[in-house]
């Protein structure tokens, strides 16, 4: 039968209308799903849905690391575990919570007669890209319209640098290398994605890495993102065999370690771009952040300090 009739029939069941009112993704066996989709015994179906939405996204008073502002742009140094836009389970203490108020803007409103996705797409004003939660670095947001758009066209074409640090376990195969994957969301946990061959579906995703210096079991590597997926560099180095230390949805247990209750260590540290207007692109970089520092202290510590060779690359 179809999906959205199948769950209006079970016990304490969802109603057609409040499907549809308020579901923003579902997934039948893994893969993205309409509510007019075929069912049938032993199918997986994963709902999403927006639940007690508030009545507007207010202006908070929450502290900014500014790098730079102008009468177009912010670049924000965003704090590990700031959430980068209102949604569901996060409706306060986001980045546009906070640019609301510190642009001096209204509370957004929220509007009747929309579905959820556009709803949300209201609540991320200036919003181009976005950070993981746990990811800490360079955020770029627009200030009006014209900047908005003119910042989305370089993300889509990437015509653009976005530069990452992490510290991970492991050590990568070579200096430098490539990683070209596809990735899909994993069919056993929705909250996680995967690395796929092209033969599997998914998006294409590319990532380039490169070898700063390797401590022992541990490695510091400079990445560059080529494509813009969810979670792309914490799945594409845990398919390489390196997950980033202190990824809890990717990453090995610290117990044990020298860095257990170790939080996420990758940071966006280095964009970029051309501001609205300017033909030249603008390079800003963040500095590193205490959560690194403590960490490197203790690699130095511990392990000897070991280069990359030259020729080592691929």
């Amino acid at each position: 039968m179809r999906l959205d009739k199948y769950i209006a029939s079970l016990p304490n069941g969802m109603t057609r209308s409040q499907l549809k009112a308020g579901v923003s993704e579902i997934l039948l066996n893994g893969a993205r799903a309409k509510l007019s989709a075929k069912v049938a015994a032993g199918d997986r179906i994963d709902i999403e849905w927006e639940d007690n939405v508030p009545d507007d996204i207010a202006p908070e008073a929450i502290p900014l690391d500014i790098i730079y502002e102008d009468e177009n742009v912010t670049v924000v140094n965003k704090a590990q575990g700031m959430v980068t836009h209102p949604a569901c389970g996060n409706w306060t203490g986001t980045l546009v919570n906070a640019l609301l108020y510190h642009w001096g803007r209204e509370a957004i409103p929220q509007a009747s007669g929309i579905s959820v996705s556009q709803m949300l797409a209201q609540r991320r004003p200036g919003i181009v890209h976005r950070l993981d939660k746990d990811t800490s670095g360079i955020i770029i947001t627009a200030k009006n319209r014209d900047a908005e758009a003119w910042l989305q066209a370089q993300f889509k074409e990437r015509r653009l640098g976005k530069t990452y640090i992490a510290i991970v376990t492991g050590t990568p195969p070579h200096a430098r290398g490539e990683i070209r994957t596809q990735i899909i969301r994993d069919p056993k946990d929705r909250r996680r994605f995967k690395a796929v061959s092209d033969t599997e579906g998914g998006k294409t995703a590319l990532t380039d890495y490169r070898l700063v210096a390797t401590y022992g079991p541990y490695s510091l590597l400079a990445l560059t993102l080529k494509t813009g997926r969810t979670h792309q560099i914490r799945v594409h180095l845990k398919h390489l065999g390196c997950p980033i230390l202190g990824d809890p949805l990717y990453g090995r247990k610290t117990a044990g370690t020298p860095f257990a209750g170790a939080s996420l260590m990758l940071h966006a540290y280095r964009l970029t771009v051309r501001l609205p207007g300017d033909h030249a692109y603008t390079t800003f970089k963040t500095k590193t952040p205490v959560r690194f520092r403590k960490v490197m202290r203790v690699l130095h510590r511990t392990y000897p300090k070991a280069l990359p060779h030259r020729g080592e690359e691929r």
